[in-house]
């Protein structure tokens, strides 16, 4: 995966020089792994003084969250384009979600980074995204609800509620350790999807 550029997009609060201290520090883990990562090495690659990392983003753990949500918005950004090329075809567009988000999430090397990562060695990313990933989960599938809402499903709000949890959680899962290709794990999600939403999927399976 690119890591996530799309785990809690970046808030939009912040100096000038947030995003390029974000950019930095996803470069050196991924490429040195978490604990190279350092305010006077973010500060040295940023080209900007330490006091300006500290002012900008504050503590490492407020760092691991900012890298996280720098990710997760990336991911979101594709789910909204898959979205898009399908506006009347919600089983289309949750494969072609699913699937863009898999594929996204196989070349991220930073998230390949945080997963392979041994025990302790990334105590501030790797929760992000299993025990303390309620946060990201909460805005993906506000994201994805609004999206699916527009296609006005057959089912109750409630309904709904409960496929966007089951899509989602099932994704992230996948994101962290997949068991078959983005095409397929895609491929059986869409048919699960159609089959709650009581629809046709066209073609019913593509991988069999």
């Amino acid at each position: 995966m690119a890591i996530m550029s799309g785990a809690v997009p970046v808030p939009a609060e912040g100096g000038q020089h947030r995003r390029p201290i974000i950019a930095a520090a996803i470069e050196l883990t991924a490429r040195s792994g978490w604990p190279a990562v350092t305010m006077a090495r973010l500060a040295e690659l940023a080209g900007v003084s330490r006091q300006t990392v500290y002012n900008e983003i504050g503590s490492k753990a407020a760092l691991a969250e900012a890298m996280v949500a720098h990710e997760l918005g990336r991911f979101l950004s594709v789910v909204g384009a898959a979205f898009d090329r399908h506006p009347d075809d919600l089983v289309e567009a949750i494969y072609d979600a699913v699937r863009a988000v898999l594929e996204l999430a196989h070349d991220n090397t930073l998230l390949r980074a945080i997963v392979s990562a041994t025990h302790g060695t990334a105590p501030e990313l790797l929760p992000l995204l299993t025990t303390d990933s309620g946060a990201l989960l909460a805005q993906a599938k506000a994201v994805v609800a609004d999206r699916v809402a527009a296609y006005r499903p057959p089912l109750g709000g409630d309904q709904v509620d409960v496929v966007i949890d089951l899509i989602v959680r099932t994704v992230l899962s996948h994101v962290m350790q997949p068991s078959d290709t983005p095409a397929r794990t895609a491929d059986g999600l869409a048919w699960v999807a159609a089959r709650v939403l009581g629809v046709t999927a066209n073609p019913p399976l593509r991988h069999t």
